[in-house]
């Protein structure tokens, strides 16, 4: 059975830095390409950010580039995301997700992708 946990989320003030991990178990973890998506209050999952866990590349979404590192660890089955200089507009719950082969189109991933069940991020004041 595949399982993906999140954990790392907090508030944080502007300015920020949080590290988000997702735990891996169930699947060959360097198979597998995964991503982090985010969902805002009233708004739709934003995919922001991948990578393949078999050759290293990696892939960010404009709003979070230059802020945003992503990573895993293919001995401890589990991704991180590095957060610096988070902004309010970064408040969200935060996703990871899972899917085998290379990094896909972000549509795919939403859809066919295994999910965790979230960690939520606050950035305020």
């Amino acid at each position: 059975e595949v399982q993906l946990v999140e954990s790392g989320g907090d508030q944080v003030q502007p300015g920020g830095s949080l590290r988000l991990s997702c735990a891996a178990s169930g699947f060959t973890f360097h198979e597998y390409a995964m991503c982090w998506f985010r969902q805002a209050p009233g708004k739709e999952r934003e995919g922001i950010s991948c990578i393949s866990n078999s050759d290293g590349s990696t892939y960010y979404a404009d709003p979070v580039t230059g802020r945003f590192t992503i990573s895993s660890d293919n001995a401890k089955n589990t991704m991180y995301l590095q957060m610096n200089n988070l902004k309010p507009e970064d408040t969200a719950v935060y996703y990871c997700t899972a899917r085998f082969g290379p990094i896909p189109f972000l549509a795919r991933m939403l859809k066919e992708g295994y999910w965790g069940q979230g960690t939520q991020v606050t950035v305020s004041a």
